[in-house]
């Protein structure tokens, strides 16, 4: 078929005599680039008919394959019409470095297109809307810390051997790495904020102080980790605020994580009532009020005395949750409905003022005794 095209070229170039050979090669490659589009679109189409049906992992490699298969076409077809198309010496070469530049971006993109698959299948078993998600939160953490990463690898790996390929920049590259010295210590230097989040994602992945959607209390807020990517961690505040973290933060600096084995909680709830309160009724009041709430879990119900003042007592009422959201709504109807069952079954449990008051006869005479002083003055 090759010498076909071939004597069809000569024979082209016979009755066009006037066209200078590059635009032949210039007209002979971008029909190839057409060509190729055209029938890569066509066979795109196709086997997305055929995985509609099937399986996610089916769907998602026709889907997610769509412009590598669509560059590996074009290869192939600006490769074949080389072969034929009346290049110089210089152009084949220009042709072979664009060529080997796509190919070389072709591995890179595939790489990074089969990491995003099976990052998607591996992430499919896995829930973060789960009642008790502490092993989900566990695998997509690590997986997307992972997978920034690997792509950032990937990435590194792809441009340097692209950029190897031109012996101009491979032999720069050589004698700057052998010259070294002060040029090392400023890209060293340089580079060492990226460099240290990298480290700490690889940490962070592997240990895993941290992971999606835990409830955490940093520099003194409180909320959930809702996005960990390759340099910074997201926090979402209780009131929708985003606190922004660079990852080498949870590495060097302590902070709360309430969801670190399990997403159940303790909640606390504090009252300050007089010193005659009922402390037995009380206690049997907020048994009836946790078992009453759909947010108890059924494990723990506290109610002790933790503190005696002049004034008050410090009443200390524990109840826990499947999770901190449900957690912080039940203090809240805790100490709601508690306030209000003291109020009206025992207002006289509620913090008072004490005073001394004396007997009339006795305050009469104060009073007399206050005038004549006065008189004498």
């Amino acid at each position: 078929m090759i010498d076909a095209i071939v004597r069809w070229l000569d024979w082209f170039q016979a009755q066009l005599p006037w066209m200078p050979p590059w635009a032949i090669s210039a007209g002979l490659l971008a029909l190839a680039v057409v060509a190729a589009r055209a029938a890569h679109k066509i066979l795109f189409r196709t086997a997305t008919r055929i995985v509609a049906g099937k399986d996610l992992f089916w769907r998602s490699l026709v889907s997610r394959t769509h412009g590598p298969t669509r560059l590996a076409a074009m290869i192939v077809a600006i490769s074949a019409a080389a072969t034929v198309a009346p290049l110089t010496d210089a152009e084949t070469g220009v042709v072979r470095q664009v060529l080997l530049l796509g190919f070389i971006a072709l591995l890179g993109w595939v790489a990074l297109t089969a990491l995003h698959i099976w990052m998607t299948v591996y992430l499919r078993r896995f829930t973060l809307d789960a009642e008790d998600n502490l092993l989900a939160r566990k695998h997509v953490t690590q997986t997307r810390i992972l997978r920034r990463v690997v792509a950032t690898l990937i990435v590194m790996v792809t441009l340097s051997a692209a950029l190897m390929t031109f012996e101009e920049v491979r032999q720069y590259g050589i004698s700057l790495l052998a010259s070294a010295g002060a040029a090392g210590l400023v890209i060293g230097l340089a580079l060492q904020p990226m460099l240290k989040n990298m480290i700490a994602g690889i940490q962070l992945a592997v240990t895993q102080p941290i992971r999606i959607d835990d409830a955490v209390l940093v520099e003194n807020e409180w909320g959930n980790i809702e996005e960990i990517t390759a340099t910074y961690v997201v926090v979402r505040l209780w009131d929708w605020r985003r606190l922004v973290l660079p990852l080498s933060y949870f590495i060097e600096h302590p902070f709360q994580n309430w969801t670190r084995e399990g997403s159940a909680l303790i909640g606390s709830v504090f009252l300050y009532v007089d010193h005659t309160a009922p402390v037995e009724e009380m206690r049997r009041k907020l048994d009836e009020i946790a078992k009453a709430s759909p947010l108890w879990d059924g494990q723990v119900t506290v109610l002790q005395v933790t503190d005696f003042h002049e004034q008050v007592m410090e009443i200390r009422m524990l109840v826990s949750a499947r999770n901190s959201g449900r957690a912080f709504d039940l203090r809240c109807e805790v100490r709601e409905k508690m306030i209000a069952w003291l109020q009206q079954a025992h207002p006289r449990a509620l913090p008072r003022w004490r005073g001394e008051v004396q007997p009339p006869e006795v305050e009469a005479q104060e009073i007399v005794r206050r005038r004549a002083v006065g008189g004498r003055g």
